[in-house]
């Protein structure tokens, strides 16, 4: 095993070569999964007025009656300014007039001969969004390397920006390689298998500022790698799939290195995922993942999706861990870390069912991986374990 990267050396490793891209002018509405290059600051108030929270009655102090003169909307405020004993109608979100200093709520007023009375007082103040209660001019909304979200989206655009700074957006290639692929899942031959860990890969870049583009599935053969790899030679970031171990048809490795490509590291010490590759040609970065579509969903997991976000900007990259409860028993770990695919259920976690590294349906199942250290001992059912959520961010 002294020839195993432990886990966390591969990762920082990896993420050291992760590609610098130059930074431009984003429309906020395109930022989804994408980070913010720079701090980014309010360029207005919010609310910029002092609004109405409810549906009501907008009051001038006093004790009442106060006479109707009109109404404030929503985007149509009333203009003029109350005097004591006046009220203008209001709509939730509408500006509240000069000269009001609370509002009665709708359920709470007595509309009798063109007057409204109280039936249950609201003190100064009631049912007001003050001027600037959410952010003001200058106040910090995002600081660099934050993720967009929706909810982040919406941020900015409220702040007055409809443009923001971020990295360009990743371009990636993604290859996957062997003779036993089939293209058409629908026309595969018994000595054959669905090509499915492209598509899984690419979608699990998807969410992120990606162009990701799509190559093979590519037979074992030189020539046929070599016009795939050639047409790989814009991509910021390849990962391959297959063919990255030790047998006499895993190619990937010579097809590299005729490519001009230089190995940085090759195998790190878990299961699954022994036989991952990292290399690099010039600026690109090569990830070469393994073929079994487990191995190559959990290494694309715990490499490829934390170096895509270092390339977005992402200063914590990493999938972060949680501690929950064994539901059933565990066994002990091997000489590998392992990580087990599991489903969690109200703070406790078991295995998903068969472990193997070609086992789809247990690899859909699960919603999360149990993290087991290398020469861990057996966990009894409520005992603390490691597990690391399987979802994008």
């Amino acid at each position: 095993m002294s020839d195993l990267l432990g886990l966390e050396e591969a990762q920082r490793q990896l993420l050291a070569l992760a590609p610098v891209l130059p930074v431009e002018r984003v429309a906020v509405e395109a930022m989804l999964g994408r980070y913010c290059a720079e701090d980014i600051r309010a360029a207005r108030t919010q609310p910029a007025a002092d609004l109405s929270a409810m549906d009501g009655y907008a009051l001038a102090p006093g004790e009442g009656p106060w006479r109707l003169i009109g109404e404030s909307r929503a985007g149509a405020p009333f203009s003029k300014t109350l005097a004591a004993g006046q009220c203008v109608r209001i709509s939730t979100g509408a500006m509240l007039p000069e000269g009001a200093d609370r509002v009665l709520l709708q359920e709470d007023a007595e509309v009798r001969d063109g007057a409204i009375r109280a039936s249950d007082m609201p003190p100064p103040g009631r049912d007001i969004r003050k001027r600037g209660f959410d952010f003001a001019t200058g106040d910090l909304l995002l600081a660099r390397g934050t993720c967009i979200t929706p909810a982040r989206m919406a941020l900015l655009l409220a702040g007055g920006h409809g443009m923001a700074a971020a990295r360009r957006r990743v371009r990636i290639a993604v290859l996957d390689s062997g003779d036993e692929l089939a293209s058409d899942p629908a026309n595969c031959l018994p000595h054959q298998i669905p090509a499915s860990n492209g598509a899984m890969i690419a979608a699990m870049i998807a969410p992120w500022g990606c162009d990701v583009q799509r190559l093979g599935p590519i037979g074992d053969d030189m020539t046929a790698l070599a016009g795939a790899l050639a047409a790989a030679e814009e991509a910021d970031i390849l990962i391959t799939s297959g063919g990255a171990s030790v047998g006499d048809h895993d190619l990937i490795k010579p097809a590299l290195a005729a490519w001009g490509a230089e190995t940085a590291f090759w195998k790190v010490a878990i299961k699954p995922g022994k036989p991952l590759l990292v290399a690099r040609r010039g600026a690109q970065v090569i990830l070469g993942l393994p073929g079994n579509p487990v191995s190559s969903f959990v290494t694309a997991f715990l490499f490829a999706l934390p170096l895509v976000r270092a390339a977005l900007g992402d200063p914590s990259p990493l999938p972060r861990s949680v501690t929950m409860r064994a539901g059933a028993m565990l066994p002990a770990a091997g000489k590998r870390r392992e990580f087990l695919r599991a489903v969690s259920e109200d703070g406790s976690v078991s295995h998903a069912g068969a472990q193997d590294s070609s086992a789809l349906a247990t690899l859909a199942a699960a919603d999360c991986l149990i993290d087991r250290p290398a020469g861990a001992p057996a966990a009894a059912p409520g005992d603390p374990v490691p597990v690391l959520y399987l979802r994008n961010g």
